[in-house]
C-alpha cells in the first residue's frame, strides 16, 4: 500500500511570523497524534529559512514551489535545484497549473525541471490537469495523457517513491468546485495507466498521485478514501493550521503504508 502524502502549497502568501506560527501549531498537534500520512509544506522562496527552522525535528518535509531547470547561469529571479537542497528542501512542485497558465510552462519545460530536481535528489511533484473548457469538450483523458507523457517521458525514475504526480483539475483550483470522488478516482486511475506506459508498471504502482483542487476538511475523507488517491496538494486550506490539520486527519489509517 502506498503511504499517503499531504503537501501544503502556500503560494504567494504568509510572512515569517504567520508561517512559523502555522507550522508550530501543525507540528505540535502531529506530535501528540502522529498522522497516517507523510506531511510536507511549501512556503515562498524567501520564507524557506523560517520554514526549515520550524519543521526541524518534526517530521514535516520542507518543499519549494518551483525551480529552474539549469544548474546556474544568468537567470535573474530564478533558483536552482542545488540551492533548494542547500535550503533544506526535500520536495519541489513542478508545473503547477498557475505556472503553466500564467508563465507559459510547457510539458517539455516541466520535464526538464523534474529531471533537474531528480538529479539533485529532490522529489518533484509534477502537476497535470485539464481546464474547464477541455473537460466540457470531453477531452480530460486526452489532455492528461498528453501532459503525463510530455512531462515524464525519459525521466530516469527506477523507484516510484522518487517522484510524485498531482492531478489538479484547473477548473477546481481556487474556485470552491471539487471533482467528485468518483471523477477524481477515474482521473487518477487513468494517470496511473499512462504512467505505467511511460515509466513501467512497477514504478507506476508505487507512484503517489495526489489530488489538488479545493481540498477542504469536509471533502477530504471522501476523496482520500479512493484507492488511487494517494494524498492531496492543498492550496488555500493549508494557510490555516486548523483546516490543514483537518485534511491530515481525514487520511484513512489504511493509507499509512
Amino acid at each position: 500500500m502506498r503511504r499517503s502524502l499531504v503537501a501544503g502549497n502556500a503560494k504567494m502568501n504568509l510572512d515569517r511570523a504567520r508561517l512559523t506560527a502555522l507550522l508550530a501549531a501543525v507540528a505540535g498537534d502531529l506530535a501528540r497524534t502522529p498522522p497516517a500520512c507523510d506531511v510536507a509544506y511549501c512556503p515562498p522562496f524567501p520564507l524557506l529559512p523560517a520554514g526549515r527552522s520550524a519543521v526541524e525535528g518534526t517530521g514535516i518535509l520542507l518543499g519549494a514551489q518551483n525551480l529552474h531547470e539549469r544548474a546556474s547561469g544568468a537567470f535573474t529571479g530564478e533558483v536552482s535545484a542545488a540551492m533548494l537542497v542547500e535550503a533544506g528542501c526535500r520536495l519541489v512542485i513542478v508545473g503547477h497549473s498557475e505556472r503553466r497558465a500564467l508563465f507559459g510552462e510547457t510539458d517539455t519545460r516541466v520535464r526538464a525541471k523534474a529531471a533537474a530536481a531528480l538529479e539533485a535528489g529532490l522529489v518533484p511533484i509534477v502537476c497535470v490537469g485539464e481546464t474547464g473548457a477541455e473537460r466540457e469538450r470531453g477531452e480530460t483523458e486526452a489532455v492528461l495523457s498528453r501532459q503525463i507523457r510530455g512531462s515524464l517521458e525519459g525521466l530516469p525514475v527506477r523507484d516510484g517513491g522518487a517522484l510524485v504526480v498531482a492531478y489538479e483539475p484547473v477548473w477546481a483550483i481556487g474556485t470552491g468546485k471539487t471533482a467528485t470522488p468518483a471523477e477524481a478516482q477515474d482521473a487518477h486511475a487513468h494517470l496511473r495507466r499512462q504512467a505505467a506506459a511511460v515509466l513501467g508498471g512497477p514504478v507506476a504502482e508505487a507512484l503517489r498521485i495526489l489530488y489538488g483542487g479545493s481540498v477542504k476538511p469536509d471533502n477530504a475523507a471522501d476523496l482520500l478514501g479512493r484507492p488511487d488517491l494517494d494524498g492531496a496538494l492543498v492550496g488555500g486550506a493549508s494557510l490555516d493550521a486548523g483546516s490543514f490539520l483537518g485534511i491530515l486527519r481525514a487520511v484513512p489509517a489504511s493509507r499509512a503504508g
